[in-house]
């Protein structure tokens, strides 16, 4: 079988696509493709004036609304506004890094606010209003095998624990880990819907902006574009888009790139760690995640 290409994409006119974190890397690019082939793109954004700037050199079929998955509460006004909807894929691509122990405005570490609790929120709340009605695609990372020991339910904020590096691996982790959680209750609950994860690799994007001396920020950028290491923003986007469009893909997929140890390539089915498929932790991690984001666990879903 061929490797997947942009040129496999099917024609998505009449389809409604959500875009988080889109005005730049790889969320840009997954708006772009998208729209180029026909789809209705929201463009969620924390940025407007960034978000307006993506948007213009794109096809008309696109929009942008805020949504900043830091704040549970823009969370809330962004599902709000879109209540009466439909939706068919969420891209839950949006995400943060960073070495400084930060908080959101309701308290929580600024990469597992960003990265987990705002996205459960935002999925959860599109579902609950009955608007998404195809897929949703979560963003994890090859980092995700480094956050085993670091996603500590008792402890998921950082408040009692040295923080460190490995605080991304674990929220990227814990994305993973309710990306097949999510699965496993559409298959029980309903409805029809599926929850699919992907990894960009190595990818040279903005991420690493603000991590690190600036030596090593230029470091990490310059062997993210080495060919057979790492990919820019467009082939980053490969399993995104693969996650987001392949018609007939089986809900509870992990989507990577294909080439050597994950980092580049055309993007295929791949596996996961041990701990990513925890049932009991998922279940626990997931009512966690009710509970830090306020909502009722009653209900499918």
């Amino acid at each position: 079988m061929s490797p997947w290409t942009l040129a496999d994409i099917p024609d998505l006119s009449g389809t409604v696509a959500v875009v988080t974190g889109a005005s730049a890397g790889i969320g840009l690019v997954t708006a772009q493709e998208l729209a180029a082939r026909g789809a209705y793109v929201v463009l969620a954004c924390r940025d407007l004036d960034r978000g307006a700037a993506a948007r213009a050199a794109m096809a008309t079929n696109t929009e942008v609304r805020r949504l900043d998955l830091a704040d549970l509460d823009s969370v809330r006004e962004f599902a709000a506004g879109v209540a009466d909807w439909r939706i068919d894929v969420l891209v839950n691509n949006a995400g943060c890094l960073t070495d400084q122990l930060t908080r959101t405005p309701q308290g929580h570490e600024l990469m597992f606010g960003t990265n987990v609790l705002g996205p459960f929120l935002l999925t959860q709340l599109l579902l609950r209003q009955g608007n998404l009605t195809d897929r949703v695609v979560w963003l994890s990372s090859m980092a995700h095998r480094q956050g085993g020991r670091a996603l500590d339910l008792t402890d998921l904020d950082w408040h009692r624990r040295r923080f460190g590096p490995q605080a991304y691996g674990a929220s990227k982790l814990a994305d993973l880990i309710l990306a097949y959680e999510q699965q496993r209750r559409f298959v029980r609950d309903g409805p029809p819907l599926r929850s699919i994860a992907a990894h960009p690799g190595w990818s040279a994007t903005n991420l690493f902006a603000t991590v690190g001396p600036q030596m090593l920020r230029g470091a990490v950028g310059l062997l993210g574009r080495l060919p057979l290491i790492g990919q820019d923003a467009a082939g980053g986007a490969l399993p995104t888009l693969y996650a987001a469009t392949v018609p007939d893909l089986a809900g509870g997929s992990y989507i990577g790139p294909s080439g050597p140890g994950e980092l580049q390539g055309a993007p295929r089915p791949v596996g996961s760690s041990a701990r990513s498929h925890d049932r009991v932790l998922a279940a626990e991690l997931w009512a966690a995640c009710e509970e830090l984001t306020g909502l009722s666990p009653a209900g499918p879903h």
